[in-house]
């Protein structure tokens, strides 16, 4: 087998370095390794945050330095790392940790929907930018888990739903036709058993409408999964919650985030993933803006910077 243009495949298998933002051992991450694992196509690295990361989108850890405790999961090299989900990407990619670059990054699979503007907040699809960032293909990848609706071993499903996909980027990156110029957000619908296929959607301006509550203590309240939904019980170990080193005088007060509604654009990732498609969506780093936006400031910043 011929080398791909950065000479990771060769004749070995291909390697697939798995993160998330719920934690190392979070039912998705543990299910999707557990499918990598079991088709004896791939060797399985995992680098994913020792707790729960929920939406912190692309943060980084700067103050300190970051733990990595190995850790035993079957058929893998796993270390939980004290740092968010792009601080696991890089340094999984850096070869400190493991003693080569991976061929593909798959970040989840997350608890919870990431389509629309919950794109910007998600640690889970940071964790897949952060690869694209450095020139190494990646994948993010989320269920729209409803608490009691499904089963936890439903993200077996999931995993399994992912695979064609997965295959067909292996083949892609050894036959050198990965595009470089963007990388994949896919959600998988609440009913995964009965998915309707794969449906190549584009990133809409679906929103979770958020506002803000007064609480007499930081316990009250349900819990903000990373996609803005509440749920009282995901599977996910948290630390986010914990009490700040600040004490509270009798002057201060408390506010958690409040979920008041759903706005979802019409012909959308969002749409298509409640009409129950498997959504699969190539997206970049870069911010764009809109052509009419930059021919107005075109015009706009020299009137500024001509003035006396």
């Amino acid at each position: 087998m011929e080398l791909n243009g950065e000479g990771r495949i060769s004749g070995k298998r291909p390697t697939i370095m798995v993160t998330n933002d719920d934690g190392i051992d979070a039912h998705g991450l543990r299910a999707l390794v557990r499918v990598l694992v079991s088709t004896n196509l791939y060797d399985v690295r995992v680098c994913a945050p020792d707790s729960e990361k929920s939406a912190v989108s692309h943060s980084i850890i700067w103050s300190r330095p970051l733990t990595a405790q190995r850790v035993e999961i079957d058929g893998a090299e796993a270390y939980a790392v004290s740092g968010t989900p792009a601080d696991c990407t890089g340094l999984g990619l850096s070869e400190a940790l493991f003693p080569s670059l991976p061929d593909l990054v798959l970040s989840g699979i997350n608890v919870g929907s990431n389509c629309g503007y919950n794109i910007v907040y998600s640690g889970t699809v940071a964790g897949a930018r952060e690869a694209f960032i450095y020139d190494v293909p990646s994948a993010s990848i989320s269920y729209d888990w409803k608490y009691g609706d499904i089963n936890v071993n439903d993200f077996i499903l999931a995993a399994q739903a992912c695979l064609p996909i997965i295959d067909c980027i292996i083949n892609a990156i050894k036959n050198k036709t990965h595009p470089k110029k963007c990388f994949l957000n896919i959600d998988l619908p609440t009913d995964i058993a009965n998915h309707k296929g794969y449906k190549l959607t584009t990133q809409g301006k679906s929103l979770t409408k958020m506002g803000w509550i007064q609480v007499e203590k930081e316990a009250q309240g349900v819990k903000m999964l990373s996609t803005k939904s509440m749920e009282t019980d995901s599977g996910v170990i948290s630390d986010n919650n914990a009490t700040s080193a600040h004490h509270h005088s009798q002057d201060s007060r408390l506010f958690k985030r409040d979920l008041r509604n759903m706005v979802v654009e019409e012909g959308t990732d969002l749409h298509f993933l409640q009409e129950g498609f498997i959504t699969v969506t190539p997206i970049g780093a870069l911010s764009q803006v809109d052509v009419d936006c930059q021919n107005y400031y075109k015009e706009w910043l020299p009137k500024i910077t001509n003035q006396p």
